[in-house]
């Protein structure tokens, strides 16, 4: 039998991540990124610098030619960020695009359009390719699915067909995958929660307790289907892997870089600081943005991730964003 063979466009932990899966899965697995010294350390060390103690299975090779990890491949799969989705697939459409599935693992809103990443790539492509693309979201650290400890996600897609095949390549005994027909509110579930774990990250930075932090993640998920009902997502999609899943997760673990970015940021790093520290993408530093902006095209509130985007570009105080939220006029609680 044929081995499948699938590109992963992305070399970070989450999509190194990811590709080390599928290769130990027997795919032949091309792994592109544009960083040309992380991708000569791939392929002398056989060993990600972050992801050290393992060697990367046979069947993985890395590249920085976008067009060898694209040529004559099964499936392929996206691990960028949000901010540089529109720029790849403007690069992958000059080069030809291909006619198989396209998986995207990145969680974000796009800033000034308001779209959710499956739609900024049918955007570059054409209306034509929709049936091909679809994402995998849900609450997944990278070093812990490195680690082979269990985890579960969620795949989604616009055609049941490719949904079923992104469920059969990613499967795996410690990592298990649940099939979704809303890929909207799959995407949406994932972008908006790191919003969330940085007001929560925050909150742990001040020194507020338990109680604060169930708050926010609370009423954080009540933004969350706030959005959604205007973004015509499904608002139960919210109640599983991809909203409250993901969500508890981000805001929970010392390992997610959006928490850490908030604590970092109340214990008195400014945004820049603390994503140098980091040394990774924080990914609800760019959709806060993103989700005010789109708040305010629908006329809605969002006001945890209005107070986080003031302290991320407007550089407001943490204290002073608590302050404002604690100030509001509190309302029935709906549903």
């Amino acid at each position: 039998m044929t081995r499948m063979k699938i590109g992963y466009l992305g070399a970070g932990i989450w999509g190194y991540t990811l590709a080390d899966l599928l290769a130990s899965k027997g795919y032949e697995v091309t792994c592109w990124s544009i960083e040309e010294d992380l991708i000569a350390h791939l392929k002398q060390h056989h060993e990600h610098p972050r992801l050290p103690g393992r060697k990367a299975p046979p069947t993985l090779s890395f590249t920085t030619d976008l067009a060898e990890a694209l040529s004559d491949k099964d499936m392929i799969v996206e691990g960028v960020t949000s901010a540089g989705l529109r720029d790849v697939f403007s690069k992958i459409k000059k080069l030809g695009i291909p006619t198989c599935p396209i998986v995207l693992t990145s969680k974000g809103i796009e800033q000034n359009t308001g779209l959710l990443l499956s739609n900024v790539v049918i955007s570059v492509l054409a209306e034509e390719h929709r049936k091909q693309i679809g994402c995998i979201s849900g609450p997944s650290i990278a070093p812990e699915v490195f680690q082979r400890l269990p985890a579960s996600v969620v795949c989604a897609a616009y055609d049941e067909k490719v949904m079923h095949a992104i469920h059969h390549a990613f499967s795996a005994p410690t990592f298990r995958v649940y099939p979704n027909f809303d890929i909207h509110g799959v995407e949406l579930g994932g972008a908006m929660k790191n919003i969330i774990a940085i007001a929560c990250g925050a909150s742990d930075g001040l020194g507020f307790g338990d109680n604060t932090k169930a708050a926010l993640m609370t009423r954080g998920l009540h933004e969350i289907r706030r959005l959604a009902a205007v973004c015509g997502c499904n608002p139960e999609t919210l109640n599983g892997l991809a909203g409250m899943g993901d969500l508890c997760v981000t805001c929970l673990s010392p390992r997610s870089r959006n928490y850490c970015f908030g604590r970092l940021i109340a214990e008195g790093k400014t945004p820049e600081q603390a994503k140098q520290e980091i040394g990774m993408v924080v990914e609800g530093a760019y959709t806060c943005l993103s989700a005010v902006q789109l708040a305010k095209k629908e006329n809605i509130e969002l006001p945890i991730a209005d107070a986080v985007y003031r302290v991320v570009y407007e550089n407001m105080s943490p204290k002073e964003a608590v302050k404002l939220l604690l100030q509001r006029t509190t309302k029935h609680e709906l549903l």
